[in-house]
């Protein structure tokens, strides 16, 4: 009798199972007019922090993410269970061999520009734009991807190189976001002048950006769902006080609230608001866990003792418990535990100041020669006082230390131009290690330009093979075995310092319907989200 398979190969095989019968093609397409329900309509929900861009195929910060997917499409979306769905493609299938993918696409899409939507945007957004301009696909892109041709006018064959078992969990929108090839062909990618009207095919188009004060998309009339969307418009404020959002949300003022718009300590307060509902859903995709980034290219951070004096030094439970008041869990990896392959038994580093001092002290390093510059996380005031928390940790273990202020545009840049000491950060997973974790760790992706890449600068070659092998393989045994071990190296050397797996709460009107129905929760399209006829 074969033993039971551990618990995230079981969820591989049953993922597996369901992806199978997804492939077969999915032809449904979700979201139309229901009764009861109003056309029409503004939401005012909040844009926190100010985003540094619309244009979702150069910038994946948070708030990019949550303004633009209404703007961008791409060919999927996912469930609750990550399952693909359709978005602008209609169907798709898979060879037995795992080397080939068919997309059927949706038929009567348009560009918001009125230019129709084609396979050939297609090919040319992940072949030319995303292959050379996106942080985190390109890596997939250029590593497995042989080629992507159109089939007429409404298909698309990707041929991989080798087989890569995540590869139909790549196309949330923010991954491959649909790129219009009759504006970007032939241009400069990074200066063209639609990236400050952004394009795509979704329910809302641009309408304005009023610097500091608000981000206006309106209803896209040729959308390709018919009677869709529900909304006239939706405004995105800028509120840039925790307190006066949480205000703002208690007046009526704004209907909306995503995780991160409120201080979690009014969580418990907006929670018990009349007419309010609250929910923790629609973050499968993403299981986003926070982390430092401890630049190891120069001193102090290169030597490893003082990296896991680092660690010691720092009270995690403390961070979920009083910095982000129970919003989270300790994390024990660099994998989440809600992701597959992940594994607890890996090296941890347990509170511990006299350990840490006697780390710093074998490592031989003197840790107050130079200050080190903390490069503050822009996300809100927990995020502040994170930083003034590491920074009396490090000071108690022998650290002169500096906090550096940045807005969400300045964070990116510095970390993206490795112009950092340490700075705090958080990965989304994406439902699988070879697209939302490796990315952090592989030697090859230590590149500037991007604050979602190995900013850090760790190296390690083993690392680099156990990635690229787990994301080949097509068992699940196999793929936990490598993935366990990669972990317990990441950790043994502190390849990054993973503190919590964050909780987020969402709150909004109860008239409001439909906001969280998949995956990826509030980075939806919006498409048919609608209000309750009074």
């Amino acid at each position: 009798m074969k033993p039971p398979l551990p618990r995230s190969s079981r969820r591989q095989a049953s993922v597996a199972l369901a992806l199978a019968a997804a492939l077969l093609g999915a032809a449904s397409v979700r979201g139309q007019s229901v009764q009861g329900q109003t056309q029409g309509g503004t939401l005012s929900a909040i844009v926190q922090p100010e985003p540094p861009t619309l244009m979702l195929g150069l910038n994946q910060q948070a708030p990019t993410i949550y303004v633009a997917g209404k703007i961008y499409q791409g060919l999927l979306t996912y469930d609750a269970q990550l399952r693909p769905q359709p978005a602008l493609a209609r169907s798709w299938k898979a060879s037995s061999d795992g080397l080939s993918y068919t997309f059927e696409l949706q038929r009567g899409v348009k560009w918001h520009d009125g230019k129709p939507f084609s396979a050939a945007d297609v090919v040319f957004s992940v072949d030319k734009f995303l292959r050379t301009a996106h942080p985190r696909s390109r890596l997939v892109i250029n590593r497995y991807l042989d080629s992507i041709t159109a089939i007429g006018e409404h298909g698309v064959e990707f041929k991989l190189k080798e087989p890569f078992s995540p590869f139909m969990s790549l196309f949330v929108v923010d991954n491959m976001p649909m790129i219009p090839k009759h504006i970007y062909e032939g241009s400069d990618f990074y200066s063209n002048p639609a990236n400050q009207t952004p394009i795509g095919t979704g329910p809302f188009k641009f309408k304005e950006w009023k610097k500091g004060s608000h981000i206006v998309l309106t209803r896209n009339p040729d959308y390709w769902k018919k009677g869709l969307p529900c909304l006239d418009e939706i405004v995105f404020r800028v509120i840039p006080d925790a307190a006066s959002r949480a205000v703002a949300f208690e007046k009526g003022d704004v209907q909306l609230l995503r995780g991160g718009d409120v201080d979690n300590v009014d969580i418990k307060r907006l929670k018990a608001l009349p007419n309010v509902t609250m929910s923790t859903r629609g973050w499968e995709m993403y299981a986003p866990l926070a982390f430092i980034s401890m630049n190891q290219r120069r001193p102090p951070f290169d030597n490893l003792k003082v990296r896991q004096a680092v660690m010691h030094a720092i009270n995690r439970k403390f961070i979920v418990d009083n910095i982000f008041f129970g919003m989270g869990k300790i994390a024990t990896g660099p994998i989440a535990s809600t992701t597959l392959y992940y594994d607890q038994n890996v090296p941890q580093y347990a509170f511990d100041l006299r350990k840490a001092r006697a780390l710093i002290q074998e490592s031989g390093v003197n840790v107050g020669a130079t200050p080190v510059r903390i490069l503050s996380f822009p996300y809100g005031s927990a995020w502040d006082r994170l930083a003034e928390y590491t920074r009396q940790s490090l000071e108690q273990i022998g650290f002169k230390v500096q906090i550096e202020p940045a807005d969400a545009g300045g964070w990116a840049k510095r970390l993206g131009d490795f112009d950092f000491d340490l700075t705090f950060n958080f990965t989304y997973q994406y439902g699988d290690p070879a697209l939302g974790v490796a990315r952090h760790f592989l030697s090859t992706n230590a590149v500037k330009g991007s604050p979602f890449v190995n900013n850090q600068g760790y190296r390690n070659p083993k690392v680099d093979a156990l990635f690229a092998n787990a994301a080949a393989a097509r068992s699940p045994e196999l793929r936990q075995k490598l993935y366990s071990e990669v972990q317990n190296i990441l950790m043994a050397e502190v390849a990054n310092g993973v503190l919590f797996e964050i909780e987020n709460a969402t709150f909004h009107q109860k008239h409001i319907r439909n906001l969280v129905q998949t995956g990826i929760g509030l980075n939806e399209s919006f498409d048919d989200v609608c209000f309750d006829k009074k």
